[in-house]
C-alpha cells in the first residue's frame, strides 16, 4: 500500500473511533431524571408498601445496569455507577426490612463495588450504614460497629454521619458496652451540630432528628434508663408530628420503645396505650425490624409485669407478628412454601 494511502487509512480509522467515542447512550438530562427517580423511591419507601417499592427500585436498577453495559463518557459512567450504588443500597435496606438478610448483604456488596467505581465518599458512607444495619439485625454486632466506624471515616456530608454514630451506639448497647454506646450517642449529637451539607438522596437515606431520638431511646432502654428513654420517645413523636412525611417504620419503633419504658416502670396501661398504633398497622407495613422489636418486648413482658392484661397484650403481639410483611413474603408463591 502506498504511504499516502496508509496515512489516509489511519486518519479514517481515527475518525471512525472518534465518532464511536463521542456517542453516548445517556446525557445530563437523563442522569438528572434518574437521580430524581431515586429520590422519589427513597421518599416513597417511608410511607408505602415495601414490596411494591422493592419492585420499582429493582426495575430502575436494571435500567441503570443496562446503560452501564453500553457506552457513555467516563464522567457519565461515574454518575451511573453512583446511581447503581444508591439503588443497590436501597434494595439492601428493603431486603433487610423484609427479613431477607443474606440477600441484603449481597446487595450491600454490589453497592460497595459501585461506590468504589464511582469514587463517591457519601455513597460509600451510605453503603456502610446499610451494611451496619444488616449486620446488626443478623446478630453480627462487632461487624455493625466496624461498618459504622468505617463509614464515619469517609467524612461524608449530610446526615449519614449522624446515623452512623447512632448505629454504632445501637450495636454497643446490645453488646452491653454502655460507656461506648453513650459516647457514640454524644458523637451523633456533635455530628448533628456540625452538619453543613445536605443529603443527595434523602428519604430512607437521611436521618431526621426523630430518627436519631428513636436510636437514643433504644440505647437508653438497654442501659437501664427508662426515664431517659421516655424523654427521647416523647421528643421523637413531637418531631414526627410536624414532619411533612412520617416514616411508619420509625414511628412504630418509637412507640415500642415507649411501651418498653412504661413496662420497665410497671405502667401496663401506658404500655398498652403506646402499642395501640403499632398493633393497628396494616400487615404490609409490618417490617422485620418492627416485628423483631415487638417479639423482644413479648419475650420479657410477663417477667416485667405479670398479669392477665399483659398476657392479652402478648397474645396480640403474637398475632401481629404472624400477619407481617416478612411472613407474607415467606409464604408467597415461589418462596418454597407449599
Amino acid at each position: 500500500m502506498p504511504t499516502t494511502d496508509l496515512v489516509h487509512l489511519a486518519a479514517d480509522e481515527s475518525a471512525t473511533w472518534a465518532q464511536w467515542a463521542e456517542a453516548s447512550n445517556v446525557g445530563d438530562l437523563g442522569l438528572e431524571q434518574m437521580l430524581a427517580e431515586i429520590r422519589t423511591l427513597a421518599g416513597d419507601y417511608l410511607v408505602s408498601d415495601p414490596v411494591v417499592l422493592f419492585g420499582r427500585t429493582r426495575r430502575l436498577r436494571d435500567r441503570v445496569f443496562g446503560l452501564l453495559e453500553g457506552h457513555q463518557y467516563p464522567r457519565h459512567s461515574r454518575e451511573l455507577y453512583a446511581a447503581s450504588g444508591y439503588l443497590c443500597a436501597l434494595l439492601a435496606w428493603m431486603s433487610s426490612d423484609l427479613g431477607q438478610l443474606r440477600d441484603a448483604d449481597t446487595q450491600g456488596r454490589t453497592a460497595w463495588l459501585c461506590a468504589e467505581l464511582a469514587d463517591h465518599d457519601d455513597l460509600r458512607a451510605w453503603v456502610l450504614s446499610t451494611r451496619s444495619k444488616v449486620a446488626f439485625w443478623d446478630g453480627r454486632l462487632r461487624d455493625a460497629v466496624a461498618y459504622a466506624r468505617r463509614g464515619a471515616s469517609c467524612r461524608p456530608s449530610g446526615t449519614v454521619s449522624v446515623l452512623l454514630a447512632c448505629q454504632e451506639a445501637d450495636a454497643w448497647s446490645v453488646i452491653g458496652a454502655h460507656d461506648e454506646s453513650l459516647a457514640a450517642l454524644h458523637r451523633a449529637e456533635d455530628a448533628r451540630a456540625a452538619l453543613t451539607g445536605t443529603d443527595e438522596v434523602g428519604g430512607i437515606l437521611s436521618c431526621q432528628p426523630s430518627r436519631q431520638d428513636n436510636y437514643a431511646a433504644a440505647v437508653h432502654l438497654r442501659g437501664g434508663r427508662p426515664a431517659d428513654a421516655l424523654r427521647a420517645t416523647t421528643s421523637a413523636l413531637a418531631l414526627l408530628a410536624v414532619q411533612p412525611v412520617r416514616a411508619y417504620g420509625t414511628e412504630a419503633q418509637i412507640h415500642i420503645s415507649q411501651a418498653s419504658a412504661h413496662l420497665a416502670t410497671g405502667d401496663v396501661d401506658g404500655a398498652r396505650e403506646a402499642l395501640a398504633p403499632v398493633l393497628a398497622m396494616p400487615p404490609d407495613h409490618r417490617l422485620a425490624p418492627v416485628a423483631r422489636r415487638l417479639s423482644e418486648l413479648s419475650a420479657v413482658i410477663d417477667h416485667r409485669a405479670p398479669g392477665a392484661g399483659v398476657i392479652g397484650l402478648r397474645a396480640a403481639i403474637t398475632d401481629w407478628c404472624a400477619d407481617s410483611a416478612p411472613r407474607h413474603l415467606a409464604l408467597s408463591p415461589g418462596s418454597g412454601a407449599s
